[in-house]
Order: C-alpha cells, then sequence, then structure tokens
C-alpha cells in the first residue's frame, strides 16, 4: 500500500527567494522531525531517519536523489531504502502577495506501519517546512517582497 498526501501553504515571498530554500536537500531534510542527521555525497543526499515504529529498530538510511529541478517551480526527489520508497515534489507558484507551495508525498512502505506512520505525521511535518522557510525569509529578509 502507498500512502499519497498533498498538502498546500502560502508564504509572503517570491517563488525565487521560495526556491533559494526549497531546493537545498539539507534544507529539506533540516525541516523533517524523524531525520537524526544528513549528509551529501554528490548529488545524493542520504537522510537517516528515526522512525518510532515497532519493526525498525535502528537508524535508517534513505538515500534521496533530485530527478527533477526546474527553478523557481518545481523540485521532484525520490528516495529508497531498506523499509520504504518516497517521491517528494514542492511546486512554487507566483499569487497575489507571495507564493503557493503545494508539497505531494508518496510512501512506499515496506515494512508493516511505515505509510500509517507518514499519513498520520505528514501535516506535523509539511508545518515544520513551513514554519522552517518562513524562518529562512525572516532570515535573509524575503518575507513580504513583491513576487516576480
Amino acid at each position: 500500500m502507498t500512502a499519497r498526501v498533498e498538502r498546500v501553504f502560502e508564504v509572503a515571498a517570491s517563488p525565487e527567494a521560495v526556491w533559494d530554500y526549497i531546493a537545498d536537500p539539507g534544507n529539506r531534510a533540516d525541516a523533517i522531525s524523524v531525520v537524526d542527521r544528513w549528509e551529501t555525497n554528490g548529488d545524493e543526499t542520504v537522510w537517516y531517519l528515526r522512525l518510532p515504529i515497532p519493526l525498525v529498530r535502528s537508524t535508517v538510511a534513505v538515500r534521496t536523489r533530485d530527478v527533477e529541478r526546474t527553478p523557481p517551480e518545481r523540485v521532484r526527489f525520490t528516495g529508497r531504502s531498506s523499509v520504504m520508497a518516497v517521491t517528494g515534489e514542492h511546486r512554487l507558484e507566483a499569487v497575489d502577495g507571495g507564493t503557493r507551495v503545494v508539497n505531494s508525498f508518496a510512501v512506499d512502505g515496506r515494512l508493516p506501519g511505515v505509510e500509517g506512520f507518514f499519513e498520520r505525521n505528514f501535516d506535523g511535518e509539511i508545518e515544520h517546512l513551513h514554519q522552517a522557510l518562513e524562518a529562512h525569509l525572516a532570515e535573509v529578509g524575503a518575507a513580504d517582497e513583491e513576487p516576480s
């Protein structure tokens, strides 16, 4: 069974300013609460996940790779591990006053409980991403700028 979810949020910054954050695989990893640590090796980023499900007792290495990058509109990535496969996409759409960020994910668990964990926790994980993005935009002074 595959868990598929899509969530949307908006920020008061241009797509270019949002792209500067969202296109970085490390920023995306930092925003996920179950990512214990991550490392980049060439064009691959390995996320080390601590999943609180019964059959997973150790950190899981998920090897992720961006498979499509269309600045400043879309980044799509895939990830593989022994317990799951994931496909994620962040689409950026200019809207009046900022950018709409459309987040889509599909998680195919290879162990019982993986899909359910992500379905139950996806809203919180997207909120973490939203908060991290807002903090970044405030730090670089990109919030409230006019979209191009």
